[in-house]
């Protein structure tokens, strides 16, 4: 087969190497380094299984500078460019996977299109009337950042919005390039496959908000949060999973999809989605009050991104804890190698850990790091089981 990557984000990534292995695949993004260094072995993403594959596994790869104007020559187009949360507007932003339609429409060709964006429900449905010759159906992702091509290989499940022969057709190309031969493809209608991204997405955040506040009332209580946590997660029915507690949810997927989810109830009787996200709001305000109790004259915040392994500081938890202590008057130092100006939102920027950590009479982790082993009377974190 002869496939088309559209966007190499994590997603797009983990796609492009994942069905590399047994077909022929052609990468292209708007940022053209990204596509040219993905080829030459260079992984565009912070994932350390595409680093892996990038250099010893023989992959069916090349790349294109321009939009392959000659797109009839692919049996498959996949989508897979950002849908950032347009807070105006209440939905997800989807001029990008618009854009990428006329571009094949234009071109009189009749690939299948599969999207991998994640949309609002519904979006599928009216896209297809817009674009009736193109054979447009949503495969879900279900990736955790910095894992992607793992989660690919290793799928919890494939869902198809689809119930064509292209559409088993795509699933039989996932599931011939993973790992588990034994994985579960579930096919739905367009609509059915968009919510249960959503939804699948909406419950994660409810868990980790619900350990948050769990852990929010062990504290005010002078509790010990680890063996409350411990004891309610043996009930097999709860299970020992996304149960460590943290600073809020944050990252690419889960406030996006939370709000959107949120936007597509309208006129439906609700109260759980809306309270995720209050919740999350509300945990930050919580540690931002805590550690101002503690008194602090310079705060260090270690890093930005949510987790190890990741490379994506938007929308992340530790910002929304750096506005609630700064607004209270706290100096905030960060030590973030990302990013390489000065300054982040008016605080310094220190590329020297060891400088870092001698400034900061109180550091800031959402996740523990061997790093810090050093100065961990000067830690405050609530990372109780050193995982995600």
């Amino acid at each position: 087969m002869k496939i088309l990557v559209i966007g190499l984000g994590y997603v797009g990534t983990a796609n492009a190497i994942l069905l590399s292995q047994n077909n022929d695949v052609t990468c292209f993004d708007l940022d053209n380094s990204k596509s040219n260094n993905l080829v030459k072995g260079i992984s565009p993403i912070e994932d350390k299984e595409v680093s892996e594959y990038l250099s010893s596994k023989k992959l069916n790869l090349s790349s294109s500078n321009n939009f392959p104007i000659e797109v009839e020559n692919f049996d498959y187009v996949v989508i897979a460019t950002p849908t950032n949360y347009d807070i105006e507007t209440n939905r997800f932003d989807t001029f990008s996977i618009e854009q990428s339609l006329e571009n094949i429409q234009k071109s009189k060709s009749n690939p299948t299109v599969i999207i991998r964006s994640t949309v609002p429900v519904g979006y599928i449905t009216k896209i297809q009337k817009k674009f009736p010759n193109l054979e447009i159906i949503f495969v879900p992702e279900f990736l955790r950042e910095g894992r992607a091509l793992n989660d690919s290989l290793y799928p919890s499940r494939i869902v198809i919005g689809s119930h064509s022969k292209k559409g088993k057709e795509f699933a039989r190309l996932l599931k011939d390039a993973s790992k588990d031969k034994n994985v579960k493809i579930v096919y739905t209608n367009s609509t059915e496959a968009e919510s249960s991204k959503l939804f699948s997405n909406a419950y994660l955040a409810m868990r980790v908000t619900f350990f948050n506040e769990l852990d929010s009332f062990a504290m005010s209580r002078g509790l010990n949060t680890k063996e409350i946590i411990k004891s309610v997660s043996l009930d097999p029915r709860i299970g020992d999973f996304y149960n460590n507690p943290s600073f809020g949810y944050g990252g690419y997927c889960l406030p996006k999809d939370t709000k959107q989810l949120l936007a597509n109830f309208d006129k439906v009787p609700q109260k759980i989605m809306e309270a995720i996200i209050e919740s999350n709001s509300m945990r930050k305000d919580f540690i931002g009050s805590e550690i101002s109790k503690l008194k602090p004259k310079i705060v260090g915040v270690y890093k930005l991104v949510m987790k190890e392994g990741s490379d994506n500081i938007r929308e992340s938890s530790m910002q929304g804890i750096m506005k609630r202590i700064k607004a209270k008057g706290i100096k905030v130092i960060v030590y973030e190698p990302l990013i390489k100006e000065k300054e982040f939102f008016n605080s310094e920027v220190y590329q020297d850990l060891e400088l870092f950590k001698k400034n900061a009479d109180l550091i800031l982790c959402n996740r523990s790091h061997p790093e810090l082993n050093d100065v961990q009377n000067k830690i405050f974190t609530r990372d109780l089981f050193n995982q995600d």
